[in-house]
């Protein structure tokens, strides 16, 4: 299956030279930037000159900018602080190499005395690429296949002309510098990561290096992880010269591992080839000639650029890249190499003047953020010790992410003391609107709602839509193959006993007329992880709950922070009303929703919607029903029955008759006088078993490639899988297959000694009822918690109405999970905010 770009993400490490202010040459005062510096995003290089950053990996490009924009707002700030410069290029003009000093630490003092010179020239610094791949298996497999384009990549960073104060001739005198060392270069081809292991074993063996960190090729898989990194760059002064080498290496990488897939031939270019068209690159830049790969000629850099975008333009445009890659590009190649700007400048002035612009470049880019607003970079006080190490909304020096600059400057102009006002109007209007959530064995309490929004970027909530829609498709077709012929099972894409054995199965199933809709709403929960990669975690397919509180949250939001609620242009919660009811409509007359009554949970809900579509609100006791239809006790028709009740609470209530409703309500349904809303028997198609097989479910009955991944799923049935549970349950999250409402739920990482044994002795006792997964590290969102704003995991559930064909609703429910908690259900002491569904 092809590999979606749109889900590959991307990291970015920066290599910075400190200079001296004064006298523009190196200094090694690294270690005292590090000082004031959080270790987690910057470090140390064998030089002490040298400073690295490392972003978080992410899928969006423009988070990405907006990543690595601030870790250079942060090493900037500190440098100059302390009377500093930074500059980001592959060389500095000037240097004593006398003064300069390795970093003390055993590996790099053991490179000194092995490499000599080579160790005490690399004063060099370079910009490297990392892209997710499936695994180190991938990796290498496509290593080989992406080095033809390299140097048109070196060529775009080429920032390295001067050297020891000399004109080198060369745009990138970085890579001859580099290529000194015995591990450079292009990389081989490898049968497996195994293969290429046993080569590193090999030349550790031979003494040549020490570790495997001394791998230095061009391209090379990460020793650790599922990464590919590009590493023949020079350090770009510019960070959108970053961010197009990101965007433009991922395609690449992502469009060769399609190919590999698609039995596609590697292009046919000889190391040696590499090897020269690489050295051409460092030596041209942008100004001169590359070599062709497709045929091995010169060709102007200009062109081999414009060549490439338009190679990779599917990929680009299936990222969601396209017109910011082509932006960069074009701007890329008007503006020249920093090679040929540094020329310039010494034209101008010397090397004061190309070292005085590499600063001037290197500190000006660090607010570089295409789209962004004049708010982008609100910083509120109340963020003090803010974790944003997987946070949506804010960046990790405590600047907002894109639109969130509009929701913090919003918060800081109320300020604190203006906040708890707001929240105790929230308390009261949220007592007028009857918000309420029924708890077992307690009073009905507030529906937790936290002020500040959540926001979704249209090109997420753009994909997210068809993905959704793509879904629920899939899922309404295997519901009527499950009730109907099985062709599924049949045809061997799904075993048998996902049916057969599946909780949700009812016998009221099969008693659906053929052709009605099955689900007429559904509820998909999705989580994004800190890299901004979407992944559904649960569908709900029986009576998904929510739509109700996403609206209410609507007018509760827009009562109390009225000033942020218009400046949002999201959709009205009339929009939803409208297409929930067209769904249950369509195609009937009389409707009701039916419920318990108050001690439902969400009883507040299901007022809340039968009052907005115009419809009774009806308990079972209030029916009558038999082949010929639906009654209600002052004998109105009803054609749809909106179920917002278990089916076999449903089936077992007593009628106004006095007698049980279930044998009148299912023979109205098969003589289609009744339509059910949801059908009876839709667990069959949500538990957590039939979870893991969606994809497949997606490709057999559309034909299409899943959009929506799922998160890695383990069948405890299966004794092989069983046993790697078992074997690793405190990394994992144990469910019954059944299970709703976090109910169940084990999260390994967070779960004590015994509930882990707990859990252990349910699977090995009842195998068939649980499934387990990976973890998935939630993102999280900013909180108001006394004052103060804190990160707290959230997820999204996005309500998907099918009529004639599914209809994603603009309203979604943002649940937030307690303090130091990844459950985010309401049953469990989750909360709820206010969602931006951008557009």
């Amino acid at each position: 299956m092809a590999q979606p770009t749109g889900l590959v993400a991307i990291g970015v490490e920066e290599e910075f030279h400190t200079i001296d202010l004064e006298t523009r040459r190196l200094i090694p005062r690294a270690d005292s930037l590090l000082a004031q510096l959080p270790r987690k995003r910057f470090g140390t290089e064998l030089q002490r000159s040298v400073v690295e950053t490392n972003s978080r990996p992410y899928v969006r490009l423009i988070d990405l900018a907006e990543d690595l924009a601030a870790l250079r707002r942060g090493v900037v700030a500190a440098a100059e602080g302390l009377g500093m410069g930074i500059v980001a290029a592959g060389t500095v003009p000037v240097a004593d190499l006398d003064s300069l000093k390795v970093t003390p630490d055993p590996r790099y003092e053991n490179m000194l005395d092995e490499y000599q010179l080579l160790a005490r020239e690399q004063l060099i610094c370079g910009t490297q690429v990392h892209v997710d791949v499936r695994d180190r298996d991938m990796a290498v497999a496509v290593a080989n296949r992406v080095t033809p384009w390299l140097p048109a990549l070196l060529a775009l960073s080429a920032s390295s002309p001067y050297w020891l104060g000399l004109d080198t001739g060369y745009a990138s005198y970085r890579t001859l510098l580099w290529s000194r060392w015995p591990t450079t270069g292009p990389l081989g081809a490898f049968g497996s990561a195994a293969e290429y292991d046993e080569m590193i074993a090999d030349l550790v063996r031979s003494g040549v290096i020490s570790d495997p960190g001394m791998i230095y090729y061009d391209v090379r898989p990460s020793a650790h992880l599922p990464t590919l990194e590009l590493r023949i760059a020079d350090a770009c002064p510019r960070v959108e010269d970053v961010v197009l080498l990101a965007g433009l290496f991922r395609a690449i990488v992502v469009e060769e591992i399609n190919a590999m897939l698609d039995g596609r031939p590697a292009s046919p270019i000889r190391a040696e080839v590499v090897r020269a068209a690489t050295w051409r690159a460092a030596r041209s830049g942008l100004e001169g000639e590359l070599v062709d790969p497709a045929d091995g000629t010169p060709v102007p850099a200009r062109q081999l650029l414009r060549r490439l975008l338009e190679r990779q333009r599917p990929r680009l445009e299936e990222a969601g890249d396209w017109e910011l890659v082509t932006e960069l590009t074009e701007a890329a190649v008007e503006r020249g190499s920093s090679a040929a700007r540094q020329r310039q400048a010494f034209a101008r002035g010397g090397l004061t003047e190309v070292v005085d612009m590499l600063v001037a470049e290197t500190r000006a880019n660090t607010d570089w953020v295409p789209g962004a607003g004049p708010e982008r970079r609100a910083v509120t006080e109340m963020l003090s010790g803010y974790d944003a190490s997987c946070d949506e909304a804010i960046v990790f020096d405590g600047s907002a992410r894109g639109p969130y600059g509009l929701v913090l400057t919003a918060l800081d102009r109320i300020g604190a003391d203006g906040l708890r006002e707001r929240e105790q109007q929230r308390d009261e209007v949220q007592r007028g609107l009857g918000m309420t959530f029924h708890f077992d064995g307690e009073d009905d309490r507030l529906f937790p709602f936290d002020l500040v929004p959540r926001v979704v970027a249209a090109e997420d909530w753009d994909f997210l839509r068809t993905g959704l829609v793509q879904r629920v498709r899939a899922l309404e077709a295997f519901l009527r193959d499950a009730y109907g012929a099985r062709e599924a099972i049949r045809d061997g894409v799904l075993p048998a006993w996902t049916v057969d054995d599946s909780p949700g199965l009812h016998p009221a199933g099969y008693q659906v007329p053929a052709g009605v809709v099955r689900c007429a709403v559904a509820g998909i929960d999705l989580v994004s992880d800190g890299a901004g990669r979407w992944t559904v975690l649960e569908d709900n397919l029986r009576v998904p709950s929510g739509i109700g509180y996403a609206m209410a949250n609507r007018w509760l939001a827009a009562r109390v922070l009225p000033e942020l609620v218009l400046a949002a242009h999201t959709a009205s919660p009339a929009r939803a009303v409208a297409l929930l009811k067209s769904a249950l409509t369509a195609t009937s007359g009389e409707a009701a929703l039916i419920t318990i009554g108050p001690d439902d949970s969400a009883f507040f809900e299901h007022r809340l919607l039968a009052d907005e579509m115009g419809i009774p609100l009806v308990r079972p006791g209030e029916l009558t029903a038999d082949a010929d239809g639906v009654r209600t006790s002052g004998g109105d028709p009803l054609r749809v029955l909106y179920r917002r009740i278990d089916e076999d609470e449903l089936f077992g209530a007593d009628g106004a008759d006095g007698r049980p409703l279930g044998p009148g309500l299912l023979a109205a349904v098969e003589s289609g006088a009744l339509r059910l809303a949801n059908a009876p028997g839709n667990g069959v198609a949500d538990d957590k078993a039939l979870y893991a097989y969606v994809p497949r479910l997606v490709e057999y009955y559309l034909g299409e490639r899943p959009l929506l991944a799922n998160v890695p799923t383990y069948l405890c049935r299966d004794a092989e899988q069983r046993a790697e549970v078992l074997d690793r349950l405190e990394e994992l999250v144990a469910k019954p297959v059944d299970g709703y409402g976090g109910k169940g739920v084990v999260i390994g990482p967070d779960a004590s000694r015994g509930e882990l044994d707990e859990v252990r002795t349910l699977i090995k006792a009842e195998p068939d009822r649980w499934v387990a997964q990976e973890t998935v590290r939630l993102s999280t969102h900013p909180t108001l918690v006394k004052g103060g704003l804190e990160p707290r995991a959230v997820d999204l559930r996005v309500f998907v109405c099918t009529g004639d064909e599914p209809v994603v609703v603009p309203m979604a429910l943002t649940r937030v999970a307690p303090a130091g908690s990844r459950i985010v259900n309401s049953s469990q002491g989750g909360g709820s905010k206010d969602t931006w569904l951008m557009q």
